[in-house]
Order: structure tokens, then sequence, then C-alpha cells
């Protein structure tokens, strides 16, 4: 039985990456290598880190306008540091909005480097929304935001307009949904939940901010240098930069960003009215804050769960389990999850009404 992969992250991939890629893996570009073993300094695989560097600007509307892409290693979490060390001057402060788990792993890292305001934070809530009426300090260095909590299954649905540098944390909705991506000067986003597996980051970068906090920056923590060599300062992350390739051309053959925001707008649709509709269920974010990546859901009653928990493995259903920070469910609708798959367990959720 094909699984309906609901796993929050390493998560579901289109089924023509998996194909590709294990064609790859044995033999890549007939070459006689597989992609796991040839030197990334081959003809082969600089084609592939300079189409994925492009391509990841094209389908961000940010071609012509001074962004470069960089494929990094180290996830999200090296970002955290990164972002700081290259943007917030000597005696100089930052702004954070603390809106889950990630954020607030963010904030830790950047109060090494100097004054970290906290401009809102939903943590006594356990971060059910995002926190919303804010003011940032005008003389920070950047603002800091998280656009989708993976965990406690809240999104941003607006972003703030100032006058300094917007660096954003896209981990977990990257390439989702429509947005001006040039109000951004840093987007970054572990590969591992829309564009590949877990091993590589993107992070896509203005480049006029950079340079200009007065810090000396160890190289590998450098943009500017990872820049300068094209993203390959050092042996990079070969196979899921190839990966995330194959899902960027995989997007852009489907229509891009425009196109999988509308199917992914109807797979929230159709899972948020399920929770809404049936009395055994209900959303444990706040309605207008909702994710469509990540459907945070909890059953009314725990004892229904065991039958529950049995009817979705039955169906095929993998990874709904929420986290420990909410419990109960958790349904990531990526962008390669079908609407098929998330149609199986509102029918899973209707059927335990006639069961209980």
């Amino acid at each position: 039985m094909k699984k309906h992969n609901y796993s929050a992250g390493p998560c579901i991939l289109p089924q023509e990456v998996f194909e590709k890629s294990a064609q790859a893996i044995l033999n890549f570009n007939n070459s006689g290598l597989s992609i796991l073993e040839i030197s990334h300094r081959s003809k082969d695989f600089v084609a592939v880190m300079e189409e994925a560097r492009a391509l990841a600007i094209e389908l961000l509307g940010l071609e012509g306008k001074g962004y470069q892409a960089l494929f990094l290693a180290g996830g999200a979490s090296l970002e955290f540091l990164m972002a700081p060390y290259n943007l917030m001057k000597e005696g100089g402060k930052a702004a954070y909005l603390d809106s889950g788990t990630w954020a607030s792993a963010a904030i830790k890292e950047a109060k090494f480097f100097g004054e970290t305001v906290i401009v809102a934070s939903s943590k006594e809530e356990n971060y059910n929304h995002i926190p919303k009426g804010y003011t940032v300090p005008a003389d920070a260095d950047y603002f800091h935001c998280t656009s989708n909590n993976t965990i406690f299954g809240t999104q941003m649905k607006e972003f703030p307009s100032l006058d300094m540098p917007i660096v954003c944390d896209m981990s977990s909705d990257i390439f989702s949904r429509v947005l001006d991506f040039s109000k951004f000067d840093i987007i970054y986003a572990g590969a591992q939940k829309n564009m590949g597996p877990a091993g590589t980051t993107l992070v896509v970068v203005k480049e006029e901010i950079l340079g200009k906090n007065g810090r000396a920056i160890p190289s590998m923590l450098d943009y500017t240098k990872h820049i300068k060599a094209e993203s390959m300062y050092n042996t990079p992350p070969v196979f899921p930069v190839y990966a995330s390739l194959l899902t960027l051309q995989w997007l852009k053959n489907l229509g891009g960003i425009a196109a999988i925001e509308k199917i992914n707008n109807a797979k929230a649709a159709l899972l948020y009215a399920e929770i809404d509709r049936n009395p055994l269920f209900k959303g444990a974010a706040v309605t207008e804050d909702r994710s469509n990546m990540n459907a945070t859901f909890l059953l009314n009653d725990e004892a229904h769960a065991p039958i529950f928990d049995a009817m979705w493995k039955e169906a095929g259903i993998s990874g709904l389990p929420g986290h420990r920070s909410v419990g109960g469910y958790r349904a990531s609708m990526y962008n390669a999850l079908p609407l098929e798959s998330v149609q199986v367990l509102v029918d899973v959720m209707k059927e335990l009404e006639t069961k209980v």
C-alpha cells in the first residue's frame, strides 16, 4: 500500500524526484558514475548547482533584483547563527518575533552577538497564534521572523514593511504560496520540507546588505565568501542539492508557486473544514493564523485515540502524531502531498463518528 505521508520533515517528495534520484544514484547523466561519488567540481555537478541556484531565484520572482541563492550545509539552525554574524553590528541590536520553538532557538543564537529585542511573543499561550500589533525598534540592525511554525501549526499571513533588513526563516513553507519575496533581504529554509531531503539549506540573500556590520566573520560563516565561491566554498552536499533541483524543476513544470498555492489552499480548506465540522475534533491553533502546511488538531475526548489511531494507520496514513509540545495530531501538507491523501484522512475522521 502506498503510504499517505504526513511527516513534518523529512517529508514527502514528488514521485518523479524519487525515480530520477534513484537513477542518478546508479548512473548520473550516463557518466557511469553515481551522483554519490562524482566530483563536486565536475562539469556535470557544477551545472546542477548553477541551475538549482538560478531556478530558486526564478521561482521566487527575484531575477535581476540583486539576490543570490546559496545551497549550504548545517540546516536552518546554522542560519540562526549566520544571520546575526553577517548583519548585527558590534554593539548593535536585532529585533525578533517569537512565534514558536524555532524562532526561540534563533533568538538564543542572536544573543551571542548583541542586544536581542523580542518585539512580541506568543509563548505564554503555547504559541497558538502569531503575535500582532508589535513595534520594531527603528535602530535595530535587522528584523527576524519565522513564516510558518511547524510544531504549533501557525503561519504568518502578513509581514511588516520596515526600513531595515528583514530576515525570514521559511523552512516549512518556502515555495508554497505567492508572496512579494523582495520584501525580504535574507530568506533561509532547510530543504527537508518543500524542497528536498535533509542535508542542505537554501539561503537567498540580497547582496547589498552584506559587509556593512564591521565584524570579522569566520570564512565558513560569511555569506560574501559563499557567494564569491558560487556556493562551493567547501564540498557542498551534492545529493541533497541534486534532489532539490529535481523538486524545483517539478514545481516549475507544475506552473510554479502560483499553481501549487491553489492546490495547497484546497488541501488546507478540505482538512480544516472537517476539523471544524466534526464534533470529535478541535483545532489547536487560532483560526486566523492556521498554517496551510501544518494542521494541528486534537480529539475532544482522548478516550477515542486508540480507535482513531488504529483507523488512520489501517488507511495507510503515516506521520500523523502531533509534536509533544502540542499533542494530538499534526497533518503536514507540504507541496508534494496530493489532495487525494487529504481526502483519505478526512474520510477516516468522518468514519470515526460512526464508531464512537
